[in-house]
């Protein structure tokens, strides 16, 4: 459990940085250098995530369970997460209608998806990683929120359809590769009961 801890601060930080220390992270890339703060938010992102799959695999094998969900929850799972790979993918084009609605796909995505994963997950070591999860891009959302009123960042402006689109059909892409193939090789379970 503590490398799944450990990893979770890593790389929960280091995503933290600009809402926990802005001028930390200012102050060392005005020192540094762009490129050099982005090779050690790498670095350390990497080793965190790292980390943190190691040791939710390892907390796996011996898990402390405090509920199990029934088995239609995993149906409602299955529902919303489709909705977080259309927000996944739009977060990685170009603003159309839906990221220009939603303002933070990529935040909304990984709060689908902490929850979903929360929904059916009911180990403590589920607990610590969607939660952390949850917990982070909540921070994170009310964080840009408040840069946004201090005029340090702006919303997404809407642009042509086609990109909403590509967000749609490379998220339904996504999300018929997870279900049948990649969350089974990924995680070692399969999100289809008899897969």
């Amino acid at each position: 459990m503590i490398w799944l801890i450990v990893g979770l601060v890593l790389f929960l930080g280091v995503h933290s940085v600009r809402i926990a220390a802005p001028e930390f992270r200012l102050a060392q890339i005005d020192a540094r250098g762009l490129n050099t703060w982005k090779g050690a938010y790498t670095a350390v992102s990497i080793l965190g995530f790292l980390m943190l799959v190691w040791g939710y695999g390892q907390a796996r094998l011996d898990p402390v369970v405090f509920w199990v969900a029934p088995l239609w929850m995993s149906h409602v799972v299955a529902l919303v997460m489709l909705f977080a790979m259309i927000f996944l993918v739009a977060s990685q084009v170009p603003a159309g209608k839906i990221k220009a609605a939603v303002k933070h796909p990529m935040l909304l995505a990984v709060k689908i998806w902490a929850l979903a994963h929360l929904l059916v997950n009911g180990d403590l070591a589920s607990l610590l990683l969607f939660g952390s999860f949850l917990a982070w891009a909540v921070v994170d959302r009310i964080s840009e929120k408040k840069r946004l009123r201090a005029g340090l960042t702006s919303n997404p402006v809407a642009g042509p359809l086609k990109w909403d689109i590509i967000a749609v059909v490379g998220g339904l892409i996504l999300y018929v590769a997870f279900v049948i193939w990649l969350h089974r090789w990924l995680i070692g379970v399969s999100p289809i009961l008899g897969m």
